[in-house]
This record gives C-alpha cells, structure tokens and sequence, in this order.
C-alpha cells in the first residue's frame, strides 16, 4: 500500500497504474496534484505549495477543512459506533438530523428518506413520485417534466433528467428513459417571468396527462451551466403544478444550506416543492450524505399503495455522517451566514466585473456564493487548472466557465486573489 506520503514522484506513477479519476480518461491521464492535508481554506500538495480552495471540494465545504466543531462531532459519534444498519433500527444522530432538516426546510416537508449521494436523492425523488401516482390508481402518470440546461446527477434516472443534448451524457441517450423538456428558463435572477417566458412549460403540462412531477434545480443550473434564473419563473412553475395536478421535485444538492444567499434556493420564491432533495454541504463536505424530503401529501398517498418506499441503501442513516450533518447544519444557523454569503457576492461583483470586456469572454454573472465567468468556447481545462496552480489557487474549470463557489469562511484577501485569478485566466484563455 502507497504511503500517503510519499513524494509526487513515487505517488503520482502509482496513481496514473491504477486511479481512474472523475470524467477522465486514464489513456489520455490529465494532471492531478497530491494533496497531503487541508485546514481553512488552503489545501497543501505534496510538494509542498499550498492552494486557495475556491470550490470548495465540489460546493461541500462551506465551513473549509479541519474545522474543530465537526472533528469533534466525528470523533463522538466514532467513540459510540460508526455504523448501524437502518433497517428495524434507529438512532439519535439520523432522528435528530431529519427533524432538523423537516424544521428548516421550506414549507411542509416531514418526512426525510436519508442516502448516500445528491444522484440517489434524486433516484429516490422519482420512486417517491412514481409510487405516489401508482398507490392513487394512475400509473400512467410515469414521465418526468424538466427544463434544458439542467443536471441531476450521473445515474440512470437521474442522467434522463440532465440536459439531453448540452449535459454529459449523449453517450447513454439511447438507453435513457425518454423525458420532456421545456426551454431553459429565460429571464435571469431579479427579472420578471412573463406569460411568454413559461409558455411552453404551461403547453406541456396541458398536453401530456402522463406527467407525474416537473423537477428542477431552483433558482440556479448548477453543473448544467452555472445559470441564475427568475424567482418568479420558479413561483409560477409551482402554480401550473398545482394547476395541473403534478408534483414538484426541488434539486437543492448545489443550493442547500445558504450557497444562494437564502437558506434554500426556494426561499427566493416563497415556495415550497413536494419532494425536496439535499447533499453536499449537508455535511460540511465530510462525508458523503443526502437526503430526500417530502410533504406527508407524497407520504400518505404512498402509504396508500402499502407504505413501503422501495429503497434501502446499506449505509442509509449512517451514524458518522449525519452526526457530522447535525453539527454542519447547526453551526451554519447559529453563526451569521446571510451576512458572509452577501460579502463573498459583493466582493465577487466587484472583482469579476474585470472580466466583462474581455475577448472571448461571453458573460459575468454572480449569486450569493457564486461567481461566474462564461467564455465564448470551451475552456482548456489542464492549461487553466495549471495556471491557477501556480497563482495558488484550486479553480477547476468545466465547458465554458470559469467559476467558484467558496467556502464561506473564506476572508476577502483569499478571495480577492481567487477573483482575480480567474479574471487573469480567462484574459490569457484567447491568448
């Protein structure tokens, strides 16, 4: 077994032999850089130099690394047991975990369905659907409605929901279930939604009664293009659902827990959807946890059909992550997050304006803990990321956008030189 420690020479060989990295091709290896610890916002590589994260390993750690508050949770909950099996059993960290979340989420949302991952709250969001339309005799309301430009996650049902010509998953388009898709919502963040703008949203909903529920990422396209939309076209949205009978599925993996500048991006709205799913920063990028939530409506109607939700995962509730999730959630309420997430945005609105004028460059946008760069073409990613490196920073690039989604603890002066970065990146992208 490699030591973790070993020198980038003797690790990275070993890596390249037998690592198969997230959206890579081992044939054609792009670079990967040690990382021997974190703490705050910095990351320290192998050889010694040390990162700004301005992603937050994937929008997770909104608290940054090492934090002594859920060391402590871990080290606890590790001291009593670390896993237990939720099937017959229960314990104190899931039960105090879903009755936080059912009080801080919007609306009506009591019951929690815990899991492993953002795609399988998305998976288990579908089956809550599906079953609740069986359980009232229409098992014909089977299809799902959502808008391009979006991404839910990478399994099957999940990936039938993510942009089907735009998203990451062409490759799959001919075994996917077959969806609808309304245009991506036009008007941005701040504007009004008008009749035209929800049309053909409203024409679809009208035309096709097979429809059991419309999901969408509220608010903000996260992975499918870092788009910031009207709160307006997000509470007209929820009205046709009621008009037409169909449930509303919220995909707040990337927007959960304050990333917006509300708790949930739903907040923007007033709203609350029928089905709710969260990750991410659920657990302050600890561990791996979702969960899945739902209005006793969804409940009921399923318990209709037998009750039982036709999901178990092994690790489901396990007692490490969501004592860890509890004190993630807990200290973010008990600390003055609205105000930190409002100074990331102004310091990223001021910053990133830089870029405006640039050549190649095709918009700037910013929302709450959010800052975005979108180029004309495709960025070179391992020529991006290499030159972040050297400034000593962590941005990672995906298609066209330069983005970040900070950690929250992040001071102005690491951020500053995050913003600047990516100005700098993006003016030598053409060059």
């Amino acid at each position: 077994m490699p030591n973790p420690r070993l020198a980038p020479d003797d690790l990275l060989p070993l890596d390249r032999r037998h690592v198969w990295h997230p959206y890579a091709s081992p044939a054609t290896p792009a670079p990967v850089y040690p990382v021997l610890s974190a703490r705050g916002v910095r990351l320290q590589l192998a050889d010694g130099r040390e990162l700004i994260d301005g992603t937050s390993s994937w929008w997770s750690a909104v608290h940054g690394y090492n934090h002594p508050l859920l060391n402590a949770a871990a080290q606890a909950q590790l001291a009593a047991m670390s896993n237990v099996m939720f099937g017959g059993l229960t314990h104190p960290a899931a039960v105090k975990l879903c009755a936080l979340l059912a009080r801080l989420t919007p609306g009506d949302l009591e019951r929690v369905f815990l899991c492993d991952s953002g795609s399988v709250a998305v998976e288990i969001a579908i089956k809550m659907a599906l079953q609740f339309w069986q359980a009232q005799g229409r098992a014909d309301k089977h299809k799902l409605l959502t808008v391009r430009g979006g991404y839910h996650g990478d399994t099957f049902m999940a990936m039938s929901v993510c942009d089907p010509v735009e998203g990451m998953h062409q490759l799959f388009s001919g075994v996917l279930a077959q969806q609808y898709f309304a245009p991506r919502p036009a008007p941005r963040f701040g504007e009004p939604c008008t009749d035209e703008h929800i049309a053909e949203l409203r024409h679809l909903l009208a035309t096709h009664a097979d429809i059991a529920a419309l999901i969408l990422e509220p608010i903000v396209q996260a992975a499918g293009g870092m788009w910031f939309y009207s709160a307006d076209y997000l509470r007209r949205a929820r009205e046709l659902c009621d008009e037409f009978g169909v449930l509303l599925i919220c995909d707040e993996i990337a927007t959960g827990f304050g990333r917006t500048g509300a708790l949930f991006a739903c907040d923007h709205a007033g709203i609350s959807p029928d089905i709710l799913c969260v990750g991410k920063a659920l657990t302050g990028g600890y561990l791996s946890l979702a969960a899945t939530l739902c209005r006793e409506r969804v409940t009921a109607g399923i318990c209709e059909g037998g009750g039982a939700l036709m999901h178990g995962p092994t690790f489901m509730g396990n007692p490490l992550a969501c004592a860890i999730a509890c004190a993630s959630v807990e200290l973010l309420i008990s600390q003055p997050w609205q105000r930190e997430v409002q100074r990331i945005e102004a310091l990223l609105q001021r910053e990133l304006e830089a870029a405006r004028g640039l050549p190649g460059v095709r918009d700037v946008r910013v929302l709450g803990a959010i800052g975005v760069i979108e180029m004309n073409e495709v960025v070179d990613v391992a020529r991006a990321q290499e030159e972040f490196v050297q400034r000593g920073l962590w941005v990672r690039p995906f298609g066209r956008l330069i983005y970040t989604m900070p950690p929250f603890i992040i001071d102005d002066a690491d951020l500053t030189a995050v913003a600047r970065g990516m100005v700098a990146v993006a003016a030598q992208a053409r060059a």
